[in-house]
């Protein structure tokens, strides 16, 4: 199976939104008050608002199988406040909104947009991908592990939201997508 990532466009907004509640309908299927707003998640309607800010910003990116969506991950260098410190985040892309269309779970598609973080972190010169999730939900722990990121820590009083688990990866961990790109250093966000 092969995965395509591209760019997000807005017009990809009403997809990121269906893969949210998809995914939230999931996850409370399971127990879990993920992304729920009993659970203190966004709302919908302010999830879109934020992702379509990222859209507008050229931080988002979608995945492809066979011309279908499959994911979408959004990779810039700013976090909720009180999770990473400002020499974290100047070292570090930040993952955020990670998610896999249940279609395609269990085919590596979050494993390959990581692998996207990773190779944008090393396009912007920047040494880890740092994310956060969502505190309890351990089974995303695990699998934040099994994609080979090491917890750093659970966020402590500052941080005020739901996602204090933080996770890191060393950019150098992947292998080089296009080793002929040399790194150059641009800020994710303008």
């Amino acid at each position: 199976m092969s995965v395509v990532i591209r760019p997000a466009v807005l017009g990809d907004l009403g997809t990121i939104c269906r893969l949210r509640v998809q995914r939230t309908a999931w996850l409370s299927a399971r127990g879990s008050d993920q992304w729920t707003v009993a659970g203190r998640g966004l709302p919908i309607e302010i999830f879109a608002r934020s992702v379509g800010h990222c859209l507008d910003s050229g931080e988002t990116w979608i995945a492809e199988v066979c011309g279908r969506p499959a994911g979408t991950i959004t990779v810039n260098d700013r976090a909720d406040q009180g999770l990473w410190d400002a020499e974290e985040l100047s070292d570090a892309v930040i993952v955020h909104y990670m998610i896999v269309d249940l279609r395609y779970a269990g085919r590596a598609v979050g494993r390959q947009l990581l692998a996207h973080a990773g190779e944008l972190a090393r396009e912007y010169g920047r040494d880890w991908v740092r994310l956060d999730a969502w505190t309890t939900n351990t089974d995303l722990h695990a699998y934040y592990h099994r994609a080979g990121f090491q917890l750093a820590r659970i966020a402590g009083p500052a941080a005020e939201g739901p996602s204090r688990a933080l996770f890191e990866r060393r950019t150098d961990s992947w292998s080089p997508v296009r080793p002929d790109r040399a790194p150059v250093f641009t800020p994710v966000h303008g």
